[in-house]
C-alpha cells in the first residue's frame, strides 16, 4: 500500500502524508512535526525529549555528587603543598638567627 492510499494512524478519515521513522505509523500533516532535520509524530518527539532530558538528570546528579569530592581533594592538595612548602624553609629562619646576622 503506498503513503497516498494510507490513513492517518490517529485521524482515520485525513490522508497520510508522512511515515514516523521511529514507530513506523503513517500521520496527517497534524499530527506530525519535524524535529532535527526529519519529521516525527507528536508521541515520538515528547519520548525523544524525555530520554533526553533523563540523560541530563543523570549527569547532573553525577556532577552534584563528584564536585564535592573534588572540592575537598584540591582543598587538600592546596594545604597539603603549603605544608611542604613551610617545611623547606631553614630552622634558622624560625629561631630568628637568621634575622640578627
Amino acid at each position: 500500500m503506498t503513503l497516498a492510499q494510507q490513513r492517518c494512524f490517529i485521524h482515520e478519515f485525513r490522508e497520510a502524508v508522512a511515515r514516523c521513522p521511529v514507530c513506523r505509523n503513517s500521520f496527517c500533516r497534524e499530527c506530525v512535526t519535524e524535529h532535527q532535520g526529519r519529521v516525527v509524530c507528536a508521541t515520538c518527539l515528547k519520548q525523544l525529549h524525555s530520554a533526553k532530558g533523563a540523560s541530563r538528570r543523570k549527569l547532573v546528579r553525577l556532577v552534584s555528587g563528584v564536585l564535592p569530592i573534588a572540592g575537598l581533594l584540591l582543598a587538600w592538595l592546596v594545604f597539603y603543598s603549603a605544608g611542604r612548602i613551610l617545611t623547606l624553609i631553614p630552622a634558622d629562619v624560625h629561631d630568628g638567627t637568621a634575622w640578627s646576622k
